[in-house]
């Protein structure tokens, strides 16, 4: 996953990423617990659980298309990513605490970020499952499907490529930035972002605003 992803950030011509499972019965079950756990940060790759949860320089969108249960680190892995679909059938959940661990791979604090704190400590201090609906009406999930959820998140992800990619990387990097920092900070300050004055004089930019005034779809290079 790691190596995947890396070479995905490396690739100017590959612009979303989707994560998914195997199948429609687990999309990640999170650690087995019959092996040996980790007992350090240094027991994960570098870039965390999944190759995502500890990765906070990638600019590209990345979506979780969640076809079945997602527990642990599995969870943790989808709230890692930059959006969530998931099949009806979906359920989500930190069950740690009742095996006598807790999440530790940015679970704890991305659910709290997320969802606000005590919404969120109903859902870690008792390790309860949430179905995909519950999900989506906590704003966790963007979208509930009956049918297949890649091709979900394959719409979503088309979507998405139809706009500028280097404002949808500096828009990521940007909401990434200010989720940690207060308003009236990152308000400020925004201007003198170098991915946003490097945004500005895109040739995509450019492109936009022509693309716009002669009714027609815009050509995106990506530079």
């Amino acid at each position: 996953m790691a190596a995947a992803l890396d070479a995905f950030a490396a690739d100017d011509n590959q612009w979303v990423a989707i994560v998914t499972g195997d199948g429609d019965k687990a999309f990640c079950a999170g650690q087995d617990l019959k092996s040996e756990l980790p007992t350090s940060a240094a027991s994960l790759p570098p870039s965390g659980c999944g190759g995502m949860t500890s990765r906070f320089d990638l600019d590209k969108p990345v979506i979780a298309a969640v076809n079945g249960i997602a527990l642990g680190g599995g969870f943790e892995l989808a709230l890692a990513c930059d959006l969530i679909v998931a099949s009806s059938q979906a359920s989500f959940a930190l069950p740690e605490p009742r095996v006598g661990l807790a999440a530790l791979a940015g679970g704890i604090q991305r659910l709290c970020q997320e969802i606000g704190m005590k919404r969120a400590m109903s859902i870690l201090l008792t390790g309860r499952r949430l179905s995909a609906h519950q999900a989506a009406e906590l704003g966790l999930v963007a979208e509930v499907v009956e049918a297949n959820v890649l091709d979900c998140a394959k719409r979503w992800a088309a979507e998405i490529i139809s706009c500028a990619p280097l404002s949808v990387r500096a828009t990521k990097r940007v909401a990434r930035d200010a989720a940690a920092r207060p308003l009236s900070e990152t308000v400020a300050t925004i201007w003198d972002r170098p991915e946003i004055a490097g945004l500005l004089a895109s040739a995509d930019a450019a492109e936009g605003r022509s693309a716009f005034a002669q009714k027609r779809p815009p050509r995106w290079q990506a530079r």
